[in-house]
């Protein structure tokens, strides 16, 4: 029924436009990793983000059609923090949203996140939306993690479009219900591992990419489709190298 996790950020050094880093997000995980193949959703096929995962964009004509999303968008220099707050975007995790998949369905996002993304699901017991153990492939890693409730922190919740990038972007600007959206909504949120996601912080693209190169095109078609639903530009340095993983 339901899963997710949370996760916020910390900075990382810029790196070419085929190079890679960590993550950013909020806790949940106990477990091991081992190396594991892709078993997401593309991007192309899941374009409001319920469905598991992001698989990797691998032909030449998926990757023209990831390029081609990319290339809608538009860009600019990324404003001022002054204000950011993660509250400003409301509680973490909250179902009470509309317009999004999985609002008022009863379940937090978090889990509902993690039930969409992980296999093996077990529940708290009484519970049909509290996980307490799961298997989730990350994609950002290419390993499986095998998730513990007590060890929540290692997956994390990772918002592919970081709120504070929302922020300076124009989600200042927003009203409170439209910032929650973005911020609960399946589209921009990926269970991932914790210290990956970590490295992450708020970076866009141009300084920060999965170090799974094999799915670099779908998290940047995914970023892409994040900015595009909600009208955001992105910075120029980021689309160029959003448009790079995906030649």
């Amino acid at each position: 029924m339901a899963g997710l996790v949370a996760v916020l950020l910390v900075g990382c050094a810029p790196i070419d436009a085929t190079s890679g880093g960590g993550g950013g997000g909020d806790g949940g995980g106990d477990g091991g990793a081992k190396s594991s193949g892709s078993t997401g959703v593309s991007p192309l096929d899941n374009p409001d983000g319920t469905d598991p995962g992001l698989g990797a964009v691998k032909s030449d004509k998926d990757r023209s059609a990831a390029a081609k999303v990319i290339e809608k968008l538009d860009t600019k220099g990324r404003g001022p923090k002054t204000g950011y707050d993660r509250d400003e975007f409301g509680y973490a995790w909250a179902d009470s949203v509309d317009g999004i998949p999985f609002g008022r369905n009863g379940c937090d996002t978090r889990n509902d996140v993690l039930a969409r993304d992980g296999k093996e699901l077990k529940y708290r017991s009484g519970s049909d939306c509290v996980l307490v153990s799961m298997t989730l492939h990350d994609p950002y890693t290419g390993t499986t993690i095998e998730w513990r409730k007590e060890d929540a922190a290692e997956v994390q919740i990772d918002h592919v479009m970081p709120l504070s990038y929302d922020w300076q972007m124009g989600a200042s600007r927003w009203s409170r219900s439209k910032r929650m959206q973005i911020a609960n909504d399946p589209l921009n949120l990926m269970p991932v591992d914790g210290s990956t996601n970590s490295s992450k912080g708020d970076s866009g693209p141009a300084t920060w990419l999965p170090p799974n190169r094999g799915i670099r095109c779908a998290y940047v078609l995914r970023f892409a489709q994040v900015a595009l639903k909600y009208e955001l530009a992105v910075t120029s340095a980021d689309k160029e190298t959003m448009l790079a993983q995906c030649a």
